[in-house]
């Protein structure tokens, strides 16, 4: 292995670290200038924390696309909604199969069917165009407002945090630097992403659905880890399915945006990927909507599906 390979392993490593943990930081300080700014505390949690984990996909498909890696970009977005289904909700139903209301998740788990579904549909010709990003817009903006309006029903009365000089200016820092780990990051994991992709022959699409959209779901898979141990599943299943939706509205509009109203999509993108994505989220939702209840075959049928369109994808 020469020096250059490692050097590339080492600085994507860097750069999925620098994500995660800039995305953090950066959520930690947003969130706390929303609250001592006075904006009711049902608003933060239904609108920053539910973009929350989603902010190391957003940046590296936003980089990917700016930089002309649109494989990057969209394999990241639609890879990240697959790995945090067929892998991240599967193993959280594996191991915690869990009744639920169809009142909690019922309109966002159609929302999430939905988004996948348009998504599919507006790129048959092979683009996603300025309007077909608007639409998707819109439903990102419907899924914000489903939040703000569910939270409002359960809304906490908590006091403003203390803003004290100290604590303005920590905070300040903190947004700064999580801004700027998330953007730095996101350049190390994209463009060493690209590298190893040529160095191993693989399309840039095979690194993007594997190790980057893997790598961006860590958040998630870390709330899954813990809401296991905590025996709080359903707390698991709702942060993913708002994760999807976010990542399918929002991320592919703005790689739009970034690529001058018109992203490319790759065949395989809409050929596979897409119709993957939704049969396994299809897998994860409807059967549950019916019987209310997750059940642990439906957990073993995702992970073996998204199992076999990871060889699939990679042999083919």
């Amino acid at each position: 292995m020469t020096w250059e390979t490692v050097s590339a392993i080492f600085l994507f490593l860097l750069g999925l670290g620098l994500i995660i943990k800039g995305g953090d930081v950066f959520v930690d300080a947003a969130t706390w200038m929303a609250e001592a700014s006075g904006i009711p505390k049902f608003i933060v949690g239904a609108t920053v924390v539910s973009i929350a984990t989603t902010l190391p996909e957003v940046f590296a498909s936003a980089i990917a696309a700016a930089n002309g890696s649109t494989e990057i970009a969209i394999g990241n977005a639609i890879g990240s909604v697959t790995a945090n289904t067929g892998l991240i909700m599967a193993v959280s139903v594996i191991f915690m199969p869990m009744a639920i209301k169809r009142a909690q998740i019922g309109v966002k788990a159609g929302m999430m069917l939905t988004s996948i579904l348009a998504l599919l549909l507006v790129c048959l010709d092979g683009a996603l165009t300025l309007w077909d990003a608007v639409l998707l817009i819109m439903l990102f903006l419907a899924f914000i407002a489903e939040n703000v309006y569910s939270a409002s029903k359960n809304k906490e009365h908590g006091e403003r945090p203390q803003v004290t000089k100290k604590i303005l200016l920590m905070n300040l820092l903190k947004f700064v630097l999580g801004a700027a780990a998330l953007a730095f990051g996101s350049n190390l994991l994209v463009d060493n992403g690209k590298y190893l992709a040529k160095l191993l022959g693989v399309p840039e699409r095979i690194i993007a659905i594997t190790l980057i959209s893997i790598g961006t779901s860590l958040p998630e898979l870390v709330t899954a880890i813990t809401a296991l141990i905590k025996k709080q599943g359903s707390m698991s299943v709702g942060n993913i399915i708002g994760a999807n939706i976010i990542d399918i509205t929002m991320i592919l509009p703005i790689c739009a945006f970034i690529s001058g109203g018109t992203l490319q999509v790759p065949v395989d993108s809409f050929a596979l990927d897409m119709p993957v994505c939704l049969a396994i989220a299809a897998v994860a939702l409807i059967p549950t909507l019916i019987f209310k209840k997750f059940h642990r075959a439906q957990g073993i049928i995702m992970v073996g599906g998204y199992a076999a369109y990871l060889i699939y994808s990679v042999l083919m």
